[in-house]
């Protein structure tokens, strides 16, 4: 499969990416490598590899699946430095 600079253009624009005119065929070009990394991991030989998780060996850590006390709403406002109606009070961030 090959990339085309008006295919490259469609990908920007469902991204959300702004790309100049004169950079669509770079885009092109850099898409065209990626497919072709992506052939030749296809040609890779996964017949008798087990899906894995992590890298390493490892177990899920598996916790009892248990109804607990969830109502201390009071309990663990009582450690916020300012609490309003029931929720954290935050400063403004955003003006």
């Amino acid at each position: 499969m090959s990339i085309d600079v008006e295919t490259a253009r469609k990908v920007a624009h469902l991204a959300r990416i702004r790309v100049e005119e004169d950079r669509l065929p770079g885009l092109a070009e850099e898409f065209n490598t990626i497919l072709g990394f992506i052939e030749e991991l296809n040609e890779v030989d996964i017949e008798r590899v087990e899906p894995m998780v992590s890298v390493t060996p490892m177990r899920l850590k598996r916790r009892k699946d248990v109804v607990t006390d969830g109502d201390q709403q009071a309990k663990i406002l009582s450690n916020a430095p300012d609490a309003r109606e029931g929720f954290f009070a935050v400063p403004k961030v955003v003006e």
